[in-house]
């Protein structure tokens, strides 16, 4: 644990050090040179699919070479190039020519553009215009705009003379070089984007309160009168037969089937789970910010590899020689475990697996959707997300929720004198991770425009991997909930 705080300490320390500088300072006189780079550049619609910049058609300058990333750079797939031409501290225009030919390979990644007939055309820019914002000897902004005049019409199969070129133009600001990231951090605090936020939430803690209120006013009405009922004295608990939960108490503490593969999981979604709470503690103090996510990245694979050992040790049964250590201290069980297990009575089919499931993943979903689209649009397109505070907010919400229904949906289970809610409960915790793979189905084909079977992979794929996160961190707190449930209400009773 020392450990995680001193790691938290460090990352926060150089990553607010970050923002401040880089090896360079910033800081430029007129005349100074001011590097520059050349990144990736791809398709608007498809952030996955990215080109090396001089890959395309335009000058390659002599002197070409890759600067060194940090790891989250080369996590996030960064390919940055230095360039031999400079931007100088002043107003310059630098110009080269070049022969294209349209039968390459580049001519498959330009953009084709509809012409007034619906045939389409392909088109090259010719003129990048950089616009530098300084104050006084420090550089606080840099913006490149296309010349939409400057174009060069590469839809015939000819060999085309392009003369390209870029202009700078340098503008004084009154913005301090420390508030320069603000611009970029206050646009998702908008208003309008806040009003839509603040309505998630209160969908959210509406849904909560729901849910908190179906649990006070019937489980807990229903679990006094059992409590009541089974606190009877010894002679008319004689002539009662037992029913419901307090007969199955004997096999309720039974290990589940494929125990090692159960260990497993619950182990990988305690670190899931443990590794977002420290990401959202980086979040909350403002170590990551806008265009910046190879801190991020960095702060996953570092968090992730330090905390892997809570995969072995926050479990609640070890994965090996489980029924050895089923009387030690680390897992205590308020009722004695039969030697035999009880016969399942039938249930009807909404009492199964998959519509526990369904009914389970519904509740937490609908309490975090409208946020997921502003996660979607971040992840995978260009809008900017900062508010950390209120993603916060609607995890602790999802937490919450998810915890609540899956301890509702396993009484039922139990007083349908079903013992087998171990894996039940993680299940139906984890379902919500189905909902939001769904949702991926949804946002792919109607909120966005990507395209091509390259994108489409890496959408799929990585949000295979990362729903499948959601499950398994998720199905962990539904797990521990209902455990925490099981164990009051047992221990509550008399168990012979």
């Amino acid at each position: 644990m020392k450990m995680l705080l001193l790691l938290v300490g460090v990352l926060i320390f150089s990553g607010i050090g970050y923002v401040r500088s880089d090896a360079s300072d910033h800081r430029y006189k007129e005349g100074d040179t001011v590097p520059l780079y050349a990144n990736k550049v791809g398709p608007f619609h498809n952030p996955s699919e990215t080109y090396r910049y001089f890959d395309l058609p335009f000058c390659v300058p002599e002197g070409v070479k890759e600067k060194k990333e940090a790891l989250g750079e080369v996590l996030n797939a960064k390919k940055r190039s230095s360039c031999s031409d400079k931007l100088l501290r002043k107003t310059t225009t630098s110009r080269c020519t070049m022969m294209i030919s349209p039968s390459g390979d580049s001519l498959e990644k330009l953009t084709r553009m509809p012409n007034l007939i619906g045939e389409y055309k392909y088109f090259l820019y010719k003129h990048i215009e950089f616009e530098i914002l300084y104050n006084k000897d420090r550089v606080i902004e840099i913006s490149a705009r296309m010349d939409p005049h400057s174009l060069v019409d590469l839809t015939e199969d000819k060999e085309v003379d392009a003369e390209f070129m870029y202009t700078v133009k340098w503008k004084e600001t009154e913005t301090p070089f420390e508030k320069r990231m603000e611009k970029y951090s206050m646009s998702s605090s908008l208003p309008h984007h806040l009003e839509i936020h603040w309505f998630s939430i209160i969908n959210s803690c509406v849904t909560v309160l729901l849910l908190t209120g179906f649990l006070a006013t019937i489980l807990m009405r229903v679990l006094k009168n059992d409590f009541t009922k089974y606190a009877q004295d010894e002679e008319a608990a004689d002539d009662l037969e037992e029913t419901g939960w307090k007969y199955i108490h004997g096999d309720v503490f039974r290990f589940p089937t494929h125990n090692s593969l159960f260990a497993a999981s619950l182990g990988s979604g305690t670190q899931l789970f443990t590794l977002t709470i420290f990401i959202f503690m980086l979040a909350l103090v403002g170590v990551f910010y806008p265009y910046n996510r190879g801190a991020l990245f960095t702060a996953l694979v570092v968090i992730y590899a330090l905390t892997s050992g809570i995969a072995d040790t926050h479990l609640p049964l070890s994965t090996a020689n489980l029924k050895e250590k089923a009387g030690k201290a680390e897992f205590q069980a308020p009722c004695r475990t039969t030697k035999y297990p009880r016969e399942i009575p039938p249930l009807p089919w909404y009492r199964s697996a998959v519509p526990q499931m369904a009914m389970a993943g519904f509740l937490p979903f609908s309490a975090i959707y409208i946020e997921l689209y502003y996660i979607f649009a971040s992840v995978w397109g260009h809008r900017i997300y900062t508010i950390y505070s209120i993603l916060f907010i609607v995890f602790i919400i999802l937490i919450i929720v998810t915890a609540f229904i899956t301890v509702a949906l396993t009484y039922f289970q139990l007083a349908a004198e079903d013992h087998q809610w171990w894996w039940r409960s993680f299940l139906c915790g984890g379902s919500t991770g189905l909902f939001i793979y769904a949702y991926c189905l949804y946002y792919y084909y109607a909120r966005s425009d990507m395209s091509g079977f390259m994108q489409t992979s890496f959408f799929f794929g990585y949000m295979a991997c990362i729903c499948y996160g959601f499950f398994l961190m998720l199905g962990t707190v539904g797990f521990r909930a209902a455990l925490f449930f099981v164990r009051h209400i047992y221990r509550s009773i008399k168990c012979e």
